[in-house]
């Protein structure tokens, strides 16, 4: 068992500690100076508290806050070299926290499908250890990649939920709009994406031959993609996760500025 806590319980730090709970290896701490936060996860953890200090006792210390509260969260603890500090903020360095903490520090850029144990993270290949390595596997997929790329991560893994979800909100309106009633929409679309999904995690074949397979000649899908292909609909994913990136390139300068 691994002692983990989680600072912040928001929606990011309450679906990693609900995974982690759900996967039975973790003894987890909650912190927030929230009591609905801490009472929302309160089933989840071993020990809820709203003293910081009582969260550094752990050997994983996660800081899963807004990047604007990141500092002062920081110098509220103390932590040693034989601890680790998994900072989840957007667009602050491990040399930013770096500042304030002695323990090693991993920066890892997650989702909200940590619930679900199904999350897709970018974690720092220079700083992540092992017990890191474990922890993301109780709760998805990882990729470690270089600390220069963690803004574009964050826009793919970190953001793209809330794409996808525009996405298939897209298609179940589109099947509404059709007859289908809401509820049949709504899981046709969402099982659509999920099996979508696991079929591309599953096979080394590149999509747009996935695309092919799907497309029988002078069918129904060719119609569809034909409206696709010659809209701007990539251009405009495209442009999101541009518009994400920047911005997150921009919260790490404002952190260094303040």
């Amino acid at each position: 068992m691994t002692d983990v806590s989680v600072i912040g319980c928001g929606n990011m730090g309450s679906a990693l500690i609900q995974g982690l709970a759900a996967s039975g290896k973790h003894t987890l701490t909650a912190c927030d100076l929230d009591p609905d936060a801490l009472a929302a996860v309160e089933a989840y953890s071993s020990q809820t508290t709203d003293d910081p200090t009582v969260a550094t006792e752990a050997a994983v210390v996660v800081v899963a806050v807004k990047p604007a509260v990141v500092e002062a969260v920081l110098k509220s603890i103390d932590l040693s070299e034989d601890q680790t500090l998994v900072s989840f903020a957007a667009g602050v360095s491990t040399e930013f926290v770096e500042q304030y903490t002695d323990a090693t520090v991993v920066r890892v850029m997650p989702n909200l499908a940590a619930e679900t144990r199904t999350m897709a993270a970018a974690v720092t290949e220079h700083s992540v250890t092992d017990e890191v390595r474990e922890l993301l596997d109780d709760v998805g997929e990882f990729v470690e990649i270089d600390e220069d790329r963690m803004d574009v991560a964050t826009a793919v893994n970190g953001s793209g939920p809330a794409f996808v979800y525009y996405l298939l909100d897209a298609m179940a309106q589109a099947g509404v709009d059709r007859g289908l009633e809401p509820e049949q929409a709504r899981l046709l679309a969402a099982q659509t994406f999920k099996g979508a999904a696991e079929t591309v995690l599953r096979t080394d074949r590149p999509i747009d031959e996935m695309i092919d397979a799907v497309c029988s000649p002078n069918g129904t899908t060719i119609e569809g993609m034909d409206v696709l292909w010659e809209s701007e609909a990539d251009e405009a994913v495209t442009e999101a996760v541009t518009a994400a990136a920047e911005r997150s390139a921009e919260l790490a300068v404002e952190a260094e500025n303040e």
